[in-house]
């Protein structure tokens, strides 16, 4: 880690991200399996009869990358081993007037409270405002989720909204807080180095 105040996200930060691949499915599926109670209750259940641990899941989870360009997913990894710590996901995104996309995250477990995600956010920001040139984030979180909350709000996205009974989870409706941030309300221009 270099000594400056605040790591350069081109070069500093102890993660990168990169698409996800068919070889990655053992590291990946052993994560979310471990990490399941963990995310109970932020995350949504798959669908009736969807294994999202199956290896032909993951296979349409590896194809549908980038799919007809509404989606954009993104593994969270550690550069001192290239452990995928988590995922990231630009998901609808819109084109023409909108383009614009909705942000989803998660850290495996293990890795929670290590500060992975505030150093992959700014790369993620990276790719959506570089890479697929959006004008437009979008992040819904849960009220009670503060640590989601903390980490979108230190990297500049705004609270726009509160929306109720926005998502189902666990059978239930839940309201999210609606967090949102601009291209030109990214204080530093940003490229997406890190993406391989």
């Amino acid at each position: 880690m270099s000594s400056a105040s605040s790591p350069s996200p081109a070069t500093d930060t102890r993660v990168f991200l990169r698409a996800p691949e068919f070889r990655d499915y053992e590291e990946y599926t052993a994560l979310r399996r471990a990490s399941e109670e963990f995310h109970r209750p932020w995350s949504p259940k798959p669908p009736p009869g969807v294994d999202i641990h199956a290896e032909q899941s993951f296979a349409e989870f590896v194809r549908g990358n980038g799919m007809v360009h509404r989606r954009e997913r993104m593994l969270v990894c550690r550069r001192a081993d290239q452990r995928i710590l988590g995922l990231a996901n630009l998901n609808e995104i819109v084109r023409g007037s909108f383009q614009s996309a909705f942000l989803g995250y998660w850290v495996g477990a293990e890795f929670a409270n290590n500060g992975y995600m505030g150093e992959a956010l700014p790369l993620i920001l990276g790719t959506a405002f570089g890479k697929l040139k959006l004008h437009r984030v979008e992040a819904n979180i849960r009220p009670e989720n503060e640590p989601s909350i903390r980490l979108v709000r230190r990297a500049g996205f705004k609270q726009e909204g509160y929306s109720p009974r926005y998502l189902q989870i666990a059978g239930e409706w839940c309201d999210h807080e609606r967090w949102a941030i601009l291209s030109d309300d990214d204080p530093a221009p940003r490229t997406a180095p890190n993406l391989i």
